[in-house]
């Protein structure tokens, strides 16, 4: 790759620091935004007192199909590490669907011959909801349907209940609409279409980063071998255990298997066939290995039936997790860091575990490793496995004061940092927990301002959605939405489409600059700011700029 040109207009006298406030949005409506009420005199300072603007950071300007569809961090990065937009997998997927091309493929024609042949079952693991941000239930649906009609006659269901990219407790209302999508497709009579184990993805199966493999662990025992506390079906199940655990929201729901006169439903056996319907790669990827890996150490799998795995997209390239995948995931190329290392950058990138591969894997656009390890440290702070909502601060201060260790020796000329706080703890729908995690990242950014006016650095602040900005559920006038059988106001644990800001501090006042207020700016504009920043011109394919200077 060609190097950055040299732009030869003021640059940053210090390190350039970009920050990725995860989760932390301008909202419109006051109730609800735990980032307005929250104490941030930090935050309030940079809106009066630096260039500042907002972007957009859902739908079409991270390159989701509408605008209806809430940002995600996964596509957040991508879009900030690539300097532009590329169609992500949900949108992918949908024009596979649409077009039949992921029908005619190798792996789909692979699986459903295995069924076939072997008489057996093709088992599809998968979240159950229309939150699109992990998945889709109408590609998961579309999966059964096209299994339907080329003659498979099994078929299970593995559910994992979200309420957390959509309504906290509203497993039901998508587990009772695909029982009655089966129930037309067991019509015929040659079919048996149903759910076999289901349970909170906050805990079982989708663990990300390595952060906790117990997950992986129970969710492999209900899913593979039928092991768990056993329900007629899955309504059963989430309402008993809803009865049982007062208070709890669907990503918490202990795991629960589906039985028929005392065994299970839905064993995954030798000569299956097994589809993992999540698109996003983050959550996917250690269960992906958990089929695939003849040796894995994490957890003791017991037998490893011989099965047919795909998953819905391959979630790490480099890696090649899942060896065999339905739709090929976006190609990003040219992204940020690849440049800048081709241009003799030091880079540092930086957060905990719970958001490490934001930083690394989807901000150098779904790669894992470094470009050029001589010129790139990656460091990930290890997270709690605690509640957030007990640890709303996180690991802000950890991360912090490396940064700063970063910035006062002079160890590299671009650091790239995520807080996770808004967005996991944003998650819990605690709304006093929230607060207290937006003024933790409030804290930290008042300790790096600070030195970042002893050794002239300059901070790019800014965020890859929203989440803390909006913890109602609001009408059209930005009223909450209140539970009629409670009176409480209804949690939302799930993302905004809310705008994010960015604030420019440049503490020495040395770079001539003002804002480019093109309102279709969205986070994809943040590589080029701070490329410009650097010394460098953006290159020619990457989205303008959050400002122009001389």
């Amino acid at each position: 790759m060609e190097p950055l040109k040299r732009s030869g207009t003021p640059k940053s006298k210090g390190p350039v620091v970009l920050i990725i406030m995860d989760g932390v949005a301008n909202s419109r409506h006051e109730a609800g935004d735990a980032v307005r009420s929250a104490l941030t005199p930090h935050l309030d300072w940079l809106g009066a007192n630096v260039p500042t603007r907002e972007l957009k950071a859902h739908g079409k300007a991270v390159g989701l199909p509408s605008d209806d569809d809430m940002g995600n961090s996964e596509v957040g990065h991508n879009a900030i590490g690539a300097g532009r937009v590329f169609t992500q997998g949900s949108m992918l997927i949908n024009r596979a669907i649409d077009s039949g091309s992921i029908w005619q493929g190798e792996t789909w024609t692979k699986l459903i011959g295995n069924c076939r042949s072997n008489d057996s079952t093709l088992h599809v693991l998968g979240l159950l909801s229309d939150g699109n941000v992990h998945s889709d239930m109408h590609q998961i649906k579309a999966i059964f349907r096209q299994a339907a009609q080329e003659g498979v006659k099994r078929t299970r269901l593995h559910a994992l209940l979200d309420g957390r990219d959509v309504p906290p407790t509203s497993a039901l209302e998508y587990v009772d609409d695909i029982e009655s999508f089966f129930a037309e497709l067991n019509a015929s009579g040659d079919r048996d279409y149903r759910i076999a184990s289901g349970g909170g993805r906050m805990q079982i199966t989708m663990d990300r980063y390595n952060a906790n493999w117990s997950m992986i662990d129970a969710g492999w025992k209900i899913h593979v071998h039928g092991d768990g506390r056993m329900f007629a079906s899955a309504h059963a199940a989430i309402e008993t255990l809803r009865s049982e655990n007062q208070g709890v929201i669907d990503q918490d729901l202990p795991p629960f298997v589906v039985a028929q006169g005392g065994s299970p439903v839905g064993r995954v056996e030798d000569g299956d066939s097994v589809v993992l319907a999540n698109f996003r790669g983050d959550r996917a990827i250690e269960i992906s290995r958990a089929f695939e890996e003849e040796d894995l150490a994490e957890f003791a799998r017991g037998p490893r039936p011989d099965i047919e795995f795909a998953g819905l997209m391959q979630y790490d390239g480099d890696l090649q997790i899942p060896r065999q995948f339905l739709v090929d995931p976006p190609a990003i190329d040219r992204t940020m860091g690849e440049y800048l290392t081709a241009s003799g950058v030091s880079i540092l990138a930086i957060s905990e575990t719970q958001k490490y591969g934001h930083v690394t894997y989807f901000f150098n656009g779904n790669r894992s490793g470094a470009f050029d390890a001589g010129l790139e440290t990656y460091v990930e702070i290890p997270s709690d496995i605690v509640p957030f909502e007990q640890r709303p601060w996180m690991k802000a201060a950890e991360i912090t004061d490396r940064i700063i260790q970063a910035m006062e020796a002079n160890e590299v000329a671009f650091i790239r940092v995520n807080f996770p706080n808004g967005d996991m703890v944003g998650h819990t729908g605690n709304f006093q927990a929230t607060q207290i995690s937006v003024e933790s990242v409030d804290l930290s950014l008042g300790r790096l301002m600070k030195v970042a006016g002893a050794v002239g650095a300059t901070l790019v602040i800014s965020a890859d959605h929203g989440n803390a900005d909006e913890m109602f559920q609001l009408d059209r006038q930005g009223v909450p939405k209140i539970d009629p059988e409670t009176g409480a106001k209804i949690l939302k644990t799930s993302h905004s489409l809310n705008p994010v800001p960015v604030h420019v501090y440049d503490p020495t006042n040395s770079i001539p600059m003002r804002l480019n207020m093109d309102e279709n700016l969205g986070i994809s504009s943040l590589a080029a700011t701070c490329i410009k920043l650097l010394g460098f011109e953006p290159p020619s394919e990457y989205d303008p700029a959050v400002i122009e200077i001389g």
